[in-house]
């Protein structure tokens, strides 16, 4: 202290005022102890009365997810920003793992994710599949002959197979009966709407792709379906307000699911033309208060 310019007041004061560490290079950010950090100029303190709250720098990878050059590394501040929130989960597949089960010859499935599944294994739908070159359906039964109230609903379900022949005979069966039993679908709207919206749900691209086909289809079979479909929106589309945007931004390169049908973006786009089309008047209101971003193709 003899030798020290400042004396016992000075050193007091010293010790009083708190201390300014800069982070990184000079001008990047000041922090005064136990405060938040305040960007200055060449290094120096703003001067700004900065309120009392922890401050800890933690400049390591691990910590951080960045490098410890960049600039989130040096203003990463344990307890007043943190790392955020996890991940909603929004985008994140719900497919059940049983549709990925490989059909056995001569047991039948204890627990089969599809009814559909469980009736074809049973041999209580009558319907074959065809080998040969070309994949297809043998109907046992002439399709506008059937109980559309109890099988329809079935095939629609059977939509969420990914396995051969499930998969096939299922998608098939659908469009069969849609193009020829047209005057039987309507009634069956109400059982249909549980089997779409788990497809939809599933978050899987392959089955939300054939689901949305079948959709159009469906609307387009009979006159009075889309409008039996207005007030079943609040269960159909949350799901197209989430995909409404999935474009893929190639530039100059080439897209090959737009000739396959699996552009989630497109498809969701044709099926919302196609529901506001045949739906009557109340159904663009309804589209757009389910999905706020969609502009009427009619109106």
């Amino acid at each position: 202290l003899a030798r020290s310019p400042v004396g016992h007041a000075g050193l007091r004061r010293h010790q009083s005022e708190p201390k300014l560490r800069t982070l990184g290079h000079a001008g990047a950010v000041t922090v005064r102890d136990g405060g938040f950090p305040s960007p200055t100029r060449s290094g120096r303190h703003s001067g700004q009365n900065l309120p009392e709250l922890p401050a800890i720098f933690s400049p390591s990878k691990s910590q951080t997810g960045f490098d410890t050059r960049g600039t989130l590394a040096r203003t990463h501040y344990a307890g007043v920003w943190g790392h955020g929130p996890p991940n909603a989960g929004a985008y994140r597949s719900r497919l059940d793992v049983r549709v990925h089960k490989r059909p056995k010859i001569f047991t039948a499935d204890d627990s089969p994710a599809t009814e559909f599944r469980r009736f074809f294994e049973r041999g209580d739908i009558p319907i074959s599949f065809r080998h040969g070159a070309k994949k297809g359906i043998e109907w046992k039964v002439e399709p506008d002959k059937l109980d559309y109230l109890h099988y329809l609903p079935i095939f629609f379900d059977g939509i969420m197979e990914k396995q051969d022949p499930f998969a096939t005979l299922a998608e098939c069966g659908v469009y069969d009966m849609l193009k020829v039993g047209r005057h039987q679908v309507l009634k069956c709207i109400p059982s249909l709407i549980m089997p779409i919206k788990r497809c939809l749900d599933s978050r899987d691209g392959e089955i939300m792709a054939k689901m949305l086909c079948v959709l159009q289809q469906l609307v387009k079979s009979d006159d009075g379906i889309g409008e039996a479909l207005v007030p079943y929106y609040r269960q159909l589309l949350p799901c197209f307000n989430l995909y409404k945007s999935a474009n893929h931004n190639l530039g100059d390169k080439i897209f090959y699911a737009q000739r396959k049908r699996q552009n989630m973006g497109d498809l969701i786009e044709e099926t919302l033309a196609i529901l506001e089309q045949h739906g009557g008047e109340d159904a663009f209101i309804n589209i757009k208060y389910m999905i706020p971003t969609y502009e009427s193709l009619i109106h």
